[in-house]
């Protein structure tokens, strides 16, 4: 048995609106034990006997047939949710920035939101410090008070990116991992 993060996209924002204990309850009928919910903001570790491709493809299913909505999610092998907290080089808490860390399902589009946040220009000049973490993450800084303001910020926000990117602050993807780590010593 596996046991994976599922990151979903843009609910409890914009209108789509799930709570997680209903969440919990749509996902008992799918191929996935262990579920756990964090945060409000979609995030889920559990445990299964598909591989990621297939966790997304079920789980994708479940939220738009429980949902009624076009449902993306990113999933990562508990493994790699570590590897990727470890990788970053940002700080978890900082006063004047805060750090976080774009998933990708589909490492092309990652590509392009990371060159496109480089055709920004410099930091501070509206462009933004990031850095790849691997195929399906990039680890980016923004500054404290204005996240949401960020040419960066925007960008990524865009429908282009909505199916295959979801950003998470360091700090809930250390809570994620913290999570998935104490669901597979329970194996």
């Amino acid at each position: 048995m596996n046991s994976f993060a599922v990151f979903l996209r843009g609910i409890n924002v914009g209108g789509i609106n799930i709570r997680m204990a209903d969440l919990k309850a749509a996902l008992k009928a799918h191929p996935f034990t262990d579920v756990k919910t964090l945060l409000a903001s979609g995030n889920v570790v559990l445990r299964s006997e598909l591989d990621a491709a297939g966790v997304k493809d079920e789980f994708e299913k479940c939220l738009r047939s429980a949902f009624g909505y076009d449902a993306w999610v990113v999933v990562l092998s508990s493994e790699r949710v570590a590897e990727l907290v470890e990788a970053c080089p940002y700080p978890a808490d900082d006063k004047t920035t805060h750090s976080y860390i774009t998933l990708a399902s589909d490492a092309a589009m990652l590509d392009e939101l990371f060159d496109a946040g480089t055709a920004l220009g410099a930091p501070g000049q509206g462009g933004v410090e990031q850095v790849r973490l691997g195929p399906e993450a990039t680890a980016w800084l923004a500054p404290a008070g204005g996240t949401l303001d960020s040419p960066f910020s925007k960008l990524s926000a865009k429908t282009r990116y909505k199916a295959s990117t979801t950003t998470r602050n360091l700090r809930t993807l250390i809570k994620v991992r913290d999570a998935a780590e104490a669901l597979q010593k329970t194996t």
